[in-house]
């Protein structure tokens, strides 16, 4: 071979080797210098990468709420009916509250105001019958011709007003009453009769005292006779307004 001829081959071998020394160093990889911020920012991304949940995540979580559907329902119902029994109880207990106040005023209003009373015996007839239930006004005063109730011993009597205190009280045979002189107009008196009378007649009724007598004048025992006499103004519980039962009879007491 000539020298020029080897010459050649030799620049072709070289470069040859070149070639496949430049393709090996390009396959390699080559170290890269960074600053620490960037390192730093690559750390954060490769832990953020990792963090994050698999893309079927959202499928899994959509799934999870599907089957807690019915066991949240059930809470609602149950929920709505703890609601209801509470709002139940709490109307009960204020409708039960209310009853019990009304019923404790209506027992004040009775026993301070308006005493209900019970009529037993007929010494009252026509006017009162034995067992009517009537309501008095609570207090002493009182005119004549008023049906008042009064304490006798232990006992409440219901009389008519006759007389007041300082008037002078006469009674015929025929059973007329006259007040100072005056023949009274009774219209509610169905049997006139001088009664049980052992009083001196005429009679001064005595101070703070009231002359009572019944409407049923053959039977009643009042102030006709001493056994009664006339009453205190004490003693008197109240005026008769009317007659509450039975229904029929209804009314104001005249």
């Amino acid at each position: 071979m000539k020298p020029r001829d080897e010459q050649l081959l030799s620049m072709i071998l070289e470069s040859d080797e070149v070639k496949m020394a430049c393709e090996a160093s390009e396959s390699q990889e080559v170290p890269t210098l960074r600053t620490p911020a960037q390192t730093s920012e690559l750390k954060a991304q490769q832990s953020e990468r990792q963090t994050q949940p698999p893309q079927d995540v959202p499928e899994q979580r959509v799934a999870h709420v599907a089957e807690n559907a019915p066991a949240e329902e059930l809470l609602q119902e149950e929920l709505t009916r703890e609601r209801t029994k509470f709002l139940f109880f709490r109307t009960l207990r204020s409708t039960v509250f209310s009853l019990v106040v009304v019923a404790a005023a209506a027992v004040l209003v009775a026993v301070l105001v308006l005493p209900i009373l019970q009529i037993s015996g007929n010494s009252m007839t026509d006017t009162l019958q034995d067992q009517d239930i009537v309501v008095a006004l609570r207090g002493s005063n009182c005119e004549t011709g008023d049906v008042v109730a009064f304490y006798f011993n232990n006992k409440i009597l219901v009389k008519r007003v006759i007389a007041r205190s300082g008037q002078w009280v006469n009674i015929d045979n025929a059973g007329n009453v006259f007040v100072d002189g005056v023949m009274l107009d009774e219209p509610y008196v169905a049997d006139r009769a001088l009664g049980d009378c052992n009083i001196k007649l005429p009679y001064q009724v005595p101070e703070s005292r009231v002359f009572v007598m019944g409407d049923h004048r053959s039977v009643s025992i009042d102030s006709r006779n001493t056994t009664v006499g006339c009453i205190a103004e004490e003693q008197i519980v109240g005026k008769l307004l009317f007659c509450a039962w039975p229904f029929e009879r209804f009314g104001a007491i005249r």
